[in-house]
């Protein structure tokens, strides 16, 4: 039952985003021109932009579907949409799975419209296979999804949806090892990285981009993502509530 409840939540979800197919065709197509005009930045050193292309590879999605995820629930949250929801038999762990569900599905298919163009258009070269930096690629887009699910509780309007970006997101992307190597960072700065998601998604894709088969240091980087979206989906079910704001 529960099983079921989930998956109608999710076709519901996915049919109102089905009206705005500019959103839909937006997350698709943001992270894959934002790599391609990365890729003429660097056209002269193709090394420079194997080295940091992968690595974006795994924020591009992480950014866009928080921003997408949040927006999209906040407005369900103001709309009444989710106190309508709540007064029905539909538990709140249901209604997070589904909402997750339904935008883990656009997910997926944005990280892998991003890494199929980076691999076969833009030639990115890389050590390891293609289908693991899909799977960092996927799991980024997915903590973006919960990310996203959650800082919707603490907004009243769209506009403080984009202003969370500079609490949770940017501190991370200038933390994750993406400008400066984490080790050669001043200390505090180091160790706040180490307990931040997106230094372990950058380090994933490093992973991938330096080694050709599957190393202790990668496995530990898909855990601590994927447990990291896991635990804030949690914490996205603890923020609903049976009256909107």
């Amino acid at each position: 039952m529960t099983a079921r409840r989930t998956l109608a939540t999710a076709r519901r979800v996915l049919r109102q985003l089905g009206h705005d197919r500019r959103t839909i065709a937006l997350l698709l197509l943001v992270p894959v021109l934002l790599l391609t005009l990365l890729y003429y930045v660097f056209d002269a050193d193709r090394r420079a932009f194997d080295g940091i292309g992968a690595s974006l590879l795994g924020v591009f999605p992480l950014i866009t579907m928080f921003l997408v995820t949040s927006i999209a629930t906040l407005r369900e949250r103001t709309s009444g949409t989710l106190e309508r929801l709540l007064a029905m038999p539909l538990g709140k762990a249901d209604l997070i799975l589904g909402y997750a569900l339904a935008f883990g599905l656009l997910a997926v298919a944005q990280a892998t419209l991003a890494t199929g163009v980076a691999v076969w258009f833009l030639d990115l070269d890389f050590a390891g296979s293609p289908w693991l930096l899909l799977l960092v690629a996927l799991l980024d887009a997915v903590l973006g999804t919960a990310l996203g699910l959650f800082v919707s509780a603490f907004a009243t309007t769209e506009f403080q949806v984009v202003q969370f970006m500079p609490a949770l997101v940017f501190p991370q992307l200038l933390l994750c090892g993406l400008f400066a190597p984490r080790d050669s960072m001043q200390p505090v700065l180091e160790a706040v990285s180490n307990v931040l998601p997106m230094s372990y998604a950058v380090d994933g894709m490093t992973e991938v981009l330096h080694n050709t088969d599957v190393t202790g240091d990668f496995v530990r980087d898909v855990v601590v993502v994927a447990g990291s979206a896991a635990l804030v989906l949690a914490l996205g079910a603890v923020t609903l509530r049976r009256r909107t704001p």
